[in-house]
């Protein structure tokens, strides 16, 4: 008797559908939480972004949901109050920004007040010095946020329209060079000014070029002097010829300030050379 062919089994459901199934147990399992959260407190809903946060870091510390209210039954509703959110965030900061520029600010001012008193601190022992030396009649100190000032009458230092230093006034300048060697890792700029009288029979072209031989002259004799004390190239000169007068050009006191040499030391706030 011949054996009968057995029927093939059923076949069972494609092998999609049970990736598809396990799907859509999970979405039901998730709006399910998702339903669930909706009608917790606000306390439980933190312990559930507490747990979440340190099972799967999907969210960040003390997240929680846009605005206040409910997450998922007011979901819908809340996104509306987008536009709000993100403003709230983008004025918080831009107030941030404001806070670090005012910080920012503060900084600036306080590094001109410190910068201020190292200028003053300077000037009075500079005073103290040209005092000691006896020149303080020959010499004005004043000074600001970035250098002391130390103003010397250009008939102490030349002849009319010259600009080679006479030597009556070695002594002076001198001593002003013992008081610079306090400053040997300071910037120390000599500036020549003139009036505003045009030159005649001069063999220099004109108050400018005139200015600039007068400071020229000073600072190469200021790096004479200290040569071995200050580095020559914190010494630098320039002429401002008629351009910086500090008193009236029509009388002839005010041209006799105006011509002038000025030795500017500059504080250790503004001595960078780089």
């Amino acid at each position: 008797m011949a054996k009968q062919k057995q029927e093939d089994p059923p076949k069972g459901s494609p092998a999609w559908m049970a990736t598809f199934s396990d799907l859509m147990n999970l979405l039901l399992c998730f709006f399910v939480l998702l339903f669930s959260m909706s009608t917790v407190d606000a306390q439980k809903f933190q312990e559930v972004v507490a747990s979440l946060q340190s099972a799967m870091s999907i969210l960040p510390a003390g997240g929680a949901s846009i605005g206040d209210g409910q997450l998922v039954s007011a979901g819908v509703r809340q996104l509306e109050f987008l536009d709000s959110y993100y403003n709230q965030k983008a004025n918080s900061a831009s107030k941030d920004e404001n806070n670090t520029g005012n910080d920012g600010k503060k900084v600036e001012e306080q590094y001109k007040e410190e910068s201020l008193k190292e200028s003053e601190a300077m000037a009075e022992a500079i005073e103290n010095q040209i005092e000691a030396y006896g020149i303080q009649d020959m010499v004005d100190v004043d000074f600001n946020a970035e250098y002391v000032t130390l103003n010397l009458s250009g008939a102490v230092l030349f002849e009319s329209a010259q600009a080679e230093l006479v030597k009556e006034a070695y002594p002076i300048v001198d001593k002003i060079c013992l008081i610079l060697k306090n400053y040997n890792k300071n910037i120390i700029e000599v500036e020549g000014h003139a009036d505003n009288v045009p030159l005649i029979g001069s063999k220099y072209e004109d108050n400018d070029v005139l200015s600039m031989y007068r400071a020229l002259n000073v600072a190469n004799y200021i790096r004479k002097k200290t040569k071995g004390t200050i580095d020559a190239k914190y010494i630098k000169s320039s002429g401002r010829g008629s351009y910086w007068p500090i008193a009236d050009n029509s009388t002839a006191e005010g041209r006799a300030r105006n011509r002038r040499v000025e030795i500017k030391i500059y504080n250790s706030y503004n001595s960078n050379l780089e």
